[in-house]
């Protein structure tokens, strides 16, 4: 939930989120089907919770959650419901960019999210007082780092390296991201894309949607477990 980057690569949509949490908390439930309100979804879970991060749709909806909206907030506990639950409570909507509007976010932590729906792509941000939605352009590529763990410096030098890597590799593929959202500056634990602050904070999963015509494939590399788990579907 703490840097996300979505490419369209020819006819592939290629969304990719590293998780970035305290070691205390629970390891993740593996990505999973469950029906809520009567629609079917995917994501994986957090056990504590009983939220998440990266949520992918029936219908081939996307979302994912990043901690912090643009600036890092202070805290004010307690919040009246976990982000990741809110990330359900979109999802499960019918249309989550319709239901974002009237959504109630009064005493929620900050935060930013990755919305991919119908074909478009939205920026939706909520800082505490106010909600923001920007629509982006699909045909570029976009990436995120949370507020909250990267001050504005080091979240442009982790954007100017992945465009710059993009530059690099004109032709994308989802295994290409997976490398640079595993490996791009690996010997920094600090603030590379896979981090170990102390033992105590710790990059401990990817996950990546990969559409393509009228087929999802979501895939999930567990940094902890050393376990990955793949699964596909057909959009209704």
């Amino acid at each position: 939930m703490c840097t996300v980057s979505f490419v369209k690569s020819f006819d592939k949509i290629i969304i990719t989120s590293n998780r970035d949490e305290k070691v205390i908390r629970p390891n993740a439930i593996a990505p999973q089907n469950y029906i809520i309100k009567g629609k079917n979804v995917i994501f994986p879970k957090d056990p504590r919770a009983g939220g998440t991060w990266y949520v992918v749709d029936e219908t081939g909806t996307v979302l994912v959650l990043l901690n912090g909206a643009s600036e890092k907030h202070q805290l004010e506990l307690p919040y009246r419901k976990s982000r990741g639950l809110i990330v359900l409570d979109l999802i499960s909507s019918v249309s989550p960019k319709d239901f974002w509007k009237e959504m109630d976010l009064v005493n929620i932590e900050p935060f930013t999210l990755v919305l991919f729906q119908n074909e478009k792509l939205f920026q939706l941000r909520w800082n505490g007082e106010s909600k923001e939605t920007v629509e982006l352009n699909c045909s570029e590529k976009h990436i995120w780092s949370s507020s909250t763990l990267y001050p504005a410096d080091i979240r442009k030098e982790r954007s100017d390296a992945f465009y710059s890597f993009l530059d690099n590799n004109p032709i994308i593929s989802e295994n290409e991201i997976y490398q640079f959202h595993r490996y791009s500056d690996s010997e920094n634990q600090e603030k590379g894309l896979v981090i170990n602050r102390n033992n105590e904070l710790k990059t401990l999963s990817i996950t990546q949607s990969v559409i393509e015509k009228n087929k999802v494939a979501i895939l999930h590399y567990d940094l902890v477990a050393q376990k990955d788990t793949c699964t596909s579907f057909i959009i209704i």
